[in-house]
Formats: structure tokens, sequence, C-alpha cells
């Protein structure tokens, strides 16, 4: 956004005129001035003259001979430009004055023709660009006067940055606003002086895409005709970076730079049907917009159309198709308020990011379209001729009024320190026009062009920005709540295990490709096919969010291969996308937080050659046990499972109370050479929810006094139970006094047939209040034997 000084002292009297301190102040408000340009009158000597005769040069062809009057009599001059005639008033400069460039100028002899002076272009005035011809004024401009006093130079111009929250700020009026409130001066709002004709004009406006237009303005301006902008207009919109094109055209942008609020001028005549329908864009539609380039239109465009076509890119710019001509007499000017987002995507997704764009992706106030519209049609029949017609239309679809926001002082205390009584406060905001009642909490109403303030803390930094964020003491904010939560403090502890026990933290980017999906060998109806498409992605190849995290790690892994590290232990925390939604906001994909492992080469503990033990399932399953440990989860169980990417026979999935939380296991072989990667890997999967969810309170128990009994059985089982089962079953049977199980040894043999194995379990017994008696003892054998022998499992021995 440029700012150029001079046109701001249209709104507002500053006490400060020096650029440095301006920016100084204007970057306390939170607006960064990214450059300051000056400005200065590069002639000398012009002034303004009449044009009171044109004719042919004698000897040449290209150029005329004039006659020019400016208070000393009339002067000859030979002049190049065509696009003047008799009574025109001009720029001239006559002999010894000096143009930009320091450019000194003389009387010349021009094929055969004395030359007493110049009739000056923009460019040679050192103005603008123009220089097809020469710079012609405004009717009515004086006669005879420096042309220096018509001119807004010396000029000094602020181009600032402004933040994606303050789309109010991308205007003169708005830049004045935010000075009123540090300076405590008043700022001006252009007044609106309408020449109105009868009636409300012939065209409907129907909006049938009420999310994507929140309100639709429209004024329409009859029998005027299409001619350049006043010079002065002009001037101010070449300062602001944009060229002049004609007046209509140059009104809707300079309303656009003075209030904030983007227009757009059809031809009405032009407008199919005398109907303007807001929808979004229908299959296989183009566009060819004002840039001149056919735009191939998808159904999440949202257009401006007429009874027929599409006319325009809603809020991003219009199309030739109702394009204003030299030929133009009936203008329909349109305000219009966009759904941000909409305007967003919209322009990224074309590329075509222009000033309107730019400022409805950020929210432009919904309560300016009316206003702007207005003048925009005053400045069009004041500078082209005819009049706006009265009855102007108004289609709103979501009334947005002020809302209100309840402020504790104490909340702007914790945050910006001791110091801030609620009339200071008070003070501070109203300063920013807010209107502000009660004590403690403030009620405070926001105008509807303040869209970024929503939440108490938004004015909080309204009063850090006024009093000056250098003003406070170094404090250390007082948070509301008792610090970090449950989740939050085991998993800190989750990334120390891990840590601890020898692996290495990654971060990858969350997308993979179609080459990934395949690697994984994962089936067609496998979920982690179902993925979201990127629609600008870094690389082609990774255009899809993952649904997995180990495509990443491996790839990571065999990045350290390929540079001579063989032995690789990484893990990573992070979000999966899945097509499904969510079910904290549906409007999100699915994205839950996974925990996952890749260990390659060896790993553990060196012995005194140096070697360490190979990576196989037990590495994955090892560090799970230690995890699970640390972590101090309950019910744990490892239960064999088979998966696409993962070894048959050497994977397991993991159990956490009850509910499925992962697998962890040796990766396919197939799955290691697709990613270049030798022996075996173990790797794991797991929900991060079922690790670091809260847990159960600890309950003091006192440790019994009395011996144990401790008994050992052996059972003869089929070689596809898993310890676990069968430890788990015979607990159960074993009652409250068991106190520890476990498996210690494990036989195969021809003694028990194929397919047969023996597992030796040993139980711990103890009561808190007795020693157990034998017959206890007994009872309580020969209940794990039973249920054993219900689960067709046999005791040995």
């Amino acid at each position: 956004m440029k700012v150029s000084l001079r046109w701001l002292a249209d709104y507002i009297d500053l006490p400060e005129r020096n650029p440095e301190e301006l920016a100084r102040v204007l970057g306390t408000l939170g607006h960064e001035v990214e450059s300051i340009q000056s400005l200065p009158v590069e002639f000398t000597g012009v002034v303004t003259a009449l044009v009171d005769e044109v004719k042919p040069h004698p000897n040449a062809d290209k150029v005329r001979l004039c006659t020019v009057a400016y208070g000393d009599g009339p002067v000859a001059v030979v002049c190049g430009a065509w696009n003047f005639e008799i009574g025109a008033t001009v720029a001239f400069a006559p002999p010894g004055s000096v143009l930009a460039g320091e450019f000194e100028i003389g009387r010349r002899i021009i094929r055969g023709v004395e030359s007493n002076g110049m009739i000056c272009s923009e460019r040679e005035l050192g103005l603008g660009d123009e220089h097809g011809g020469i710079l012609v004024l405004d009717k009515g401009t004086p006669v005879g006067v420096e042309f220096a006093t018509l001119v807004e130079r010396p000029d000094t111009v602020l181009e600032l940055a402004i933040t994606p929250n303050r789309a109010d700020c991308m205007s003169m009026v708005g830049i004045a606003r935010e000075l009123s409130a540090y300076y405590q001066v008043p700022f001006r709002v252009p007044e609106v002086t309408t020449v109105t004709a009868a009636g409300s004009g012939r065209v409907s406006i129907v909006i049938d895409d009420p999310a994507g237009c929140y309100r639709f303005v429209g004024r329409e301006v009859t029998g005027t005709r299409v001619t350049r902008a006043p010079f002065q207009m002009r001037q101010r919109l070449r300062t602001a970076g944009m060229r002049p094109i004609n007046h209509v055209v140059d009104v809707t942008n300079y309303v656009m730079l003075e209030l904030g609020q983007p227009l757009h001028a059809f031809d009405l005549d032009r407008v199919a049907g005398e109907r303007i329908v807001v929808r979004r864009a229908k299959p296989g539609e183009t566009l060819r917009t004002l840039d001149g380039v056919d735009r191939a239109l998808s159904g999440s465009d949202l257009v401006v159309a007429d009874a027929e076509v599409a006319s325009a890119l809603a809020g991003t710019m219009g199309g030739e198709h109702s394009e204003v001509s030299t030929t133009t007499t009936r203008v329909l000017v349109e305000a219009a308020t966009w759904d941000p987002p909409t305007i967003l995507h919209m322009s990224a997704r074309h590329g075509l990011r222009s000033e309107a764009s730019a400022r409805f992706e950020r929210g432009v106030d919904p309560s300016l379209p009316p206003v702007a519209a207005a003048r925009a049609a005053a400045l069009i029949a004041r500078v082209g001729g005819g009049a706006c017609l009265a009855g102007g239309q108004d289609v709103i679809t979501r009334p947005v009024n002020p809302w209100t926001v309840k402020l504790s002082v104490a909340e702007v205390g914790r945050t910006l320190g001791d110091g801030l009584d609620a009339e200071a406060v008070s003070g501070y905001l109203r300063r920013f026009h807010l209107q502000v009642v009660g004590e403690d909490p403030l009620l405070v109403t926001v105008p509807t062009y303040r869209l970024d303030l929503t939440r108490p803390i938004d004015l909080v930094e309204e009063v850090a920005r006024l009093k000056g964020l250098d003003s406070f003491n170094d404090s250390v904010p007082r948070g509301p709540g008792g610090g970090w939560s449950v989740s939050q403090r085991r998993l800190v502890d989750l990334r120390r295990v891990l840590l601890g026990a020898g692996l290495s933290q990654a971060v990858n980017l969350s997308f993979i490709g179609p080459g990934d999906l395949e690697a994984m060998r994962y089936p067609l109806e496998h979920g982690h096919r179902r993925t979201i498409a990127v629609r600008n992605p870094l690389r082609e190849e990774e255009g899809l969010l993952r649904t997995s995290l180990l495509p990443g790690l491996l790839r990571s892994a065999r990045r350290n291969v390929t540079h001579g590290i063989a032995d690789v232990a990484l893990f990573e925390i992070g979000k999966v996308f899945f097509t499904t939604p969510s079910d904290a906001d549906r409007r999100v994909p699915h994205q839950p937080d996974l925990l996952s492992w890749v260990v390659t080469g060896e790993f553990g503990d060196r012995s005194l050659d140096g070697g360490g033990r190979p990576v196989d399932y037990f590495t994955a399953a090892a560090i799970w046990r230690l995890l699970s440990d640390q972590m101090r989860l309950d019910l744990v169980e490892l239960r064999p499972v088979e998966a696409p990417f993962m070894h048959p026979g050497r994977t397991a999935e993991v159990w956490v109370n009850g509910e499925p939380a992962g697998l962890v296991g040796e990766l396919h072989p197939a799955v290691a050479r697709t990613f270049d990667l030798a022996g075996r890997i173990a790797v794991a999967e797991l929900e991060l929810d079922r690790l670091i969810g809260p847990l159960d309170l600890w309950q003091f128990q006192a440790p019994s006094l009395y011996p144990p009994a401790i008994f050992d059985l052996a059972f003869d089982v089929e070689d596809g139970v898993p310890a676990a089962t069968l430890v788990g079953t015979t607990a159960a049977a074993a009652g409250l006094d068991l106190e520890e199980v476990g498996v210690f040894d494990e036989y195969r043999g021809a003694a028990l047939g194929v397919g047969r194995k023996s597992l030796a379990v040993r139980y711990q017994l103890r009561a808190a209040d007795r020693t157990l008696s034998t017959e206890e003892v007994s009872e309580v054998r020969a209940a794990i034997i039973a249920a054993a022998a219900a689960s067709g499992w046999r005791l040995r021995g």
C-alpha cells in the first residue's frame, strides 16, 4: 500500500510532517514502512498555456506548427503530438525553463521554422511514463500560472506492508484513521454529493451463492461520456502505482484507494438481459479477463454473470465481455462483500492477484459497499456527465452489525503488566473509535470495519499499539491456566523415552506421492490409498497428503544409508490425513497424530568387539515394551497380525486397554527393497492418543507382610497360541490374590508332536492380611488348570 502524504492531507491534518518520524509512528502501530520515496518537482519555469492555433508544418508531415498564449502574447512552437487541438490547455516550457533530467529548453530551428519552447508530455515533466502525446490539462485550468503550483509535488510516498488481518488499512482513510488515534486529531471522510435522476434502473441482481457473496450493491449512471479522468486523479493513481485508463475505471480505482472498497464498472448495454447473477462457474465455462487471458473456470470459482455468460471473476478481475469502452453511456457500479477464503483460493488457483483480491482476501468492511458505490457513481457523473439513478440496489444475504467484546481489565494487566486501570484502557480503545461502556469488565462495541477485533486479546493488542510496545517493563506474563496439560507432559515424557533408547527424532514434510502408495504395497481398497490431493504441490511427485509416517521415515533412513550411515534409528511424531471428516470439525479432514519409528542395521548396546545386535522383530517389540513400561500403560498386549507392508509372521498388533493402537514388527522385505534398504527393518506405527492420554489416578495399597506362594505350571498348547493369551486366561482364573505371573520357558520337541509347544508359567500369590494356606493355594491352582482345560490346553507333568 503506497501512501502519498500530499493525498493523505485531504483526510487528516497531521501535526508531524517528517516522513522518517511518520514511518516510526506507523511502525509502532503495526504497519511496517518498507520504503520512503521522495517525489521532487523536476522542472522549473513551466507555465500553463492555451493553444490558439494549430496548422501543418510547411516542411514536415509528422509535426505541426502551433501558437500558444500564456500571458506574454502568442508564441510559435513546433510540436510532434497529435492528441490536442485548438482550445486545449497545456503545460508549456518557454525558452530558459528546465525539464526533468536537467534538460534546458531553448529556441530551435526545426525544418526551417523557429520553435520557441516546448509543449510537454508527462514524462518530460517527470510526472509519469506517458509520452505518446502531450499533457492536456483539465478544462477551466487557469492560463499563465506556474505549472508547479498545480502539481502535488514535492511529495513523499510511504510504502506500507499491511498485515493480512487489516484490510481496513489498505486505504487512505484507513491510514488517516490510524494516525488520528495516535496523534489524537480528527480525520475526515469524503462527502458524497450525488446528482440523481428519478428511477431505480432496470438491472436485476440475484445472488445464487450466499456463502460466497454477503452483499452486492449496484448503482447505475446514465448519460455519461467516457473521457479522461481529471489531472489530479490521474497523478494520484500514478503515485499509488496504478495506470490511468479512462475516467470510469480510474474513479473505481481512486475510490478503492481512498475508502478501501474495491469496485467494478460494467457497461450496462453489454450485460445480457440487464441481469446480474452471482453464482459458481458452470462446467466447461471460460472467461477472458481484462488482462486478455482466457481462463478455464472450475465449479469452485465464484463469478459475476449476466443472463448468458460469466462477466467477471468475483472480487478479483473483470472480464472483457462487459468492459467499459469509449462508447459506453450506461454504467453499473458494483460494490460487493465477498467471502475472503473463496477469493483467496480462487486468486491462487488462477495465479491472478489484483488490488481487489488483495483486499477481499483480508476481509473488507461489509458496511462500506453502499458508501463506496455512491461515491464512485457521483464522481463518474461529475467527470463524464450524466446522472446517478436514485434507486440503487442493495442485496444482502448475511447482515453484519457491530458486535460487542467483553474485556476484563485484569486480562490487560496479565498480558501487558500492571499499571493500566479501566479508565486508561477505555481511553486507548476510544481513540481507535471503539465504543466502551462499563468499568470492569469493559463492554467494547466494535465497528464493522475492524473485522480483526473479535477476542479480548485483540483489544489488549490495541491498547499496546497506542501505548507503545517499547513502553512496557520486562515481565513474565501470568498464564490463565495451570501450565501444560496431562497429554502435553506425557508427550514430553514419550520423547525422552525414545531419545534415551537411542532413537533420533525426524521431521518430514507431510507430502507423499502415488509411488509411495505403491511402494507400501497397499491393496486398492486399503484406507491408506484414499488420499487428499494438494492443489499446488511443491513437487508433482509429492502431490498427496500422507496417510502414514513410514514413507517419509524410510526415505530419511535411505538418505542416511546412502551417505554411509548403516545404523539408523529414527522416530517421528506427526499428523496424517484421511478423506473422512474430522469429528471435531467436519469441514476439515480427519488428521490423527501418529508415532512411528524405523530402525536399520544394528541397534542397542555394543559388545567388547564393537559389534551390536542386528535389528529384527524383537528390536521393535523391545522398544515398544520399554515405551509402554515407562509411559505406565495398562492392559498392554501384542497380538500376531498381518499387514500388507509388514513381514508376515513378524508383525504384532498393539492393544492398549482393550483397543487396537497400531503395529510393531519388521518391514516387508519387498517394501524395504523399494526404498533401497537391505536387511531386516524394525518399524512401528502407533496412535499417539492411545499412548499419552491421562492415566487413572494411583491409589496407595499397603504392601503385604506375609510370604508369597509360588508355583509353576507347564501347558501343552497349539503352536499358534500366543503366550499372552495363555497368561491372560489363566491369570483371570487365579483371583485377586495373584500378585505376579509370567512365562519363563518355551519348549518344542518330538514328545509334544508337530504343531505343539509347551509354555511354562510361574504364578505368585500373596494375601494382604494372612499367609495363604495350602488348601487356598490348591484351589487357585485347580481353577487355573480348569480355565486352561476349558480353552483346550493340557497340563503337562
